[in-house]
């Protein structure tokens, strides 16, 4: 008996599997037959949508080949395309396709595939978050006073004020200067970074960011014809040299600072041509070099800067120089134990053909101390051949408590540390140390970032490598390698002439 009732059981599962696995087959069948059928146009695949220009959507897709056309229907600030603002039809040669939108809008856009003897094909949805219009012109030169900006934008657009921020200075536009596209704004701080505001009413078509001249305010005014290593062999203590355009130069080649100083240029479009290398003693508490041109043409075996003295704690700032043909390293930290350097920072520098002749690294710190390395939005080229780019030894400072972090963002390297593989752009032996790199491009280089053991593994993140495959070799012995990273051709406009601008959307989208 028991038997029996066991084997009705299996056959009632197995009849009841039948009818279910039937049952299953003739559903798929169905609804393969229907899709097969070609009933309905099959709807748009991979529907991208990003924005180029501030408030140009460019919208792509996978192409069927068998679509007559796509049409494309635009709703804002509404989610059921209750009201279309645009309807744009296109077919599959156009893509991608770019359209023109109006600024600060939550856009909800929708595509469909059109062909003739079948149904349309359901919406694909997707939504695009435009910015605020950009109808301001670039700064020109002289643009930028202590006190006041000209502000540029396209002539005879529907604007009516600017609001400049801080300070809430609000500028109600004129005819005349609606018609020209041109407007002086008075009343502001020099050396302050203001926001432009351009508005129609309430809508805002443009915003740009810019930082007003120096004021020289207590500082020192210094011509051509001036003795500069004189000047800042007296200066005070804490002195700002503001130097006007021109070419300073003298039998001297070295200038020393023995206090803190800065020397900085009166004009960020015509910066003033230095001919020498500097010195910051024991004494210099801070060192800043700003808006100059500093060229080491026919100074031979020469550093930028050196950093000099067993008392130093010197915070050093380079910012917005463009520096060429200096033999030796940019920065130099001298060999003398126990000296310290608080910080360093390279910002928004050209520093091209520096540390050519093979006899030092490019940023260079071995019995000195140095806590902070930032560098910044800076383009290096054709640096520091055959030698590393950042070097930071153990300096006889061990169980200190002391730690050395390196911070590279948004730089371009091009031809850094090249001709003699491996050198590293992260030669970082500091017996604390911390090292990060963002979006920052290297190109065209045998280097790695290191191979030594006691550099602690880099934070990377956004970075891109071209013709630079080391950085990305695991095989290479404690190679430390950035895994994240992309591989992608920049398309420098032409970098041998130092024009580094780039053509590869990708890059631009990311922002490097």
């Amino acid at each position: 008996m028991k038997v029996k009732y066991i084997l009705k059981g299996i056959i009632a599962t197995l009849l009841l599997t039948f009818i279910f696995t039937n049952s299953s087959c003739e559903s798929y069948t169905e609804e393969l037959l229907d899709g097969l059928g070609n009933t309905r146009e099959f709807s748009p695949v991979e529907l991208t949508a990003k924005i180029r220009n501030q408030t140009t959507v460019e919208l792509n897709w996978s192409v069927n080949e068998s679509v007559d056309h796509y049409v494309i229907e635009f709703s804002a600030d509404d989610p059921n395309f209750t009201t279309i603002f645009k309807t744009v039809k296109v077919t599959g040669d156009d893509l991608p396709v770019q359209v023109a939108l109006e600024g600060e809008t939550l856009y909800s856009i929708r595509v469909k595939a059109v062909s003739s003897g079948l149904e349309d094909s359901k919406w694909t949805v997707t939504t695009a978050n435009t910015l605020s219009e950009m109808l301001f012109l670039p700064v020109q030169d002289g643009d930028l006073q202590a006190k006041e900006v000209t502000l540029r934008w396209v002539a005879n657009s529907a604007v009516t004020k600017i609001v400049i921020t801080p300070g809430n200075i609000t500028h109600d536009i004129t005819p005349q200067e609606k018609i020209n596209g041109v407007a002086v704004v008075t009343g502001l701080t020099g050396e302050t970074t203001y926001t432009a505001d351009l508005f129609n009413g309430t809508k805002r078509r443009g915003s740009q960011v810019f930082k007003t001249a120096i004021d020289i305010g207590t500082g020192i005014l210094v011509k051509p014809t001036d003795d500069l290593v004189a000047i800042v062999e007296t200066a005070d203590e804490g002195a700002i040299l503001v130097l006007e355009p021109g070419v300073y130069k003298s039998t001297a080649t070295e200038i020393v600072f023995k206090k803190a100083i800065t020397i900085r240029g009166l004009r960020t479009y015509d910066r003033p041509v230095l001919h020498y290398k500097f010195t910051a003693n024991a004494e210099s508490s801070s060192v800043s070099l700003i808006d100059l041109h500093l060229d080491g043409t026919g100074i031979e075996n020469a550093s930028v800067l050196t950093v000099a003295g067993t008392a130093s704690n010197t915070d050093i700032l380079v910012s917005g120089c463009d520096i060429h043909d200096y033999t030796r390293s940019l920065i130099a930290g001298g060999n003398v134990s126990g000296s310290k350097v608080k910080s360093l920072t390279i910002d928004n520098c050209t520093v091209k053909n520096v540390n050519t002749n093979a006899g030092a690294d490019f940023i260079d710190f071995r019995a000195t101390h140095v806590a902070d390395i930032i560098i910044k939005n800076s383009t290096f080229d054709t640096c520091s051949t055959g030698r590393d780019f950042v070097r930071v030894d153990n300096a006889g400072l061990t169980g200190t408590g002391l730690t050395t972090t390196v911070v590279i963002d948004g730089c371009t390297l091009y031809k850094v540390s090249d001709t003699s593989a491996p050198k590293r752009i992260l030669y970082v032996r500091f017996a604390s140390n911390a090292c990060t790199v963002k979006n920052t491009l290297i190109t065209n280089t045998t280097a790695i970032y290191s191979n030594q053991p006691s550099t602690d593994p880099p934070t990377f993140n956004n970075n891109y490598y071209f013709n630079a495959a080391s950085f990305k070799d695991a095989t290479i012995v404690n190679n430390r390698v950035d895994t994240n990273g992309t591989v992608a051709d920049p398309q420098f406009e032409d970098a041998a002439t130092g024009n580094f601008t780039i053509s590869n959307q990708s890059l631009i989208d990311d922002k490097i």
